[in-house]
């Protein structure tokens, strides 16, 4: 069996079948977003594409939440 990414498990915990806590899915779901920038951190070419990056963080958290629950 193969461990879960960090990424992996923040998005599976973000889903409604994980908890039934909106506040609990939002902080996984915002988790898994930094864990997609800090993954992009090492291809950026400076501190201003990392900025950026953040600026975008609750953008991100939004587009987890809406896969997860089917919205288009």
């Amino acid at each position: 069996m193969s461990a879960q990414s960090p990424i992996g498990s923040n998005v599976l915990n973000a889903s409604t079948y994980s908890t039934s806590d909106p506040t609990a899915r939002r902080a996984h779901a915002v988790a898994a977003a930094l864990e997609v920038i800090a993954a992009r951190a090492p291809a950026m070419e400076n501190a201003g594409h990392l900025e950026h990056e953040m600026q975008k963080l609750s953008l991100y958290a939004d587009l987890i939440q809406s896969a997860l629950e089917g919205k288009k």
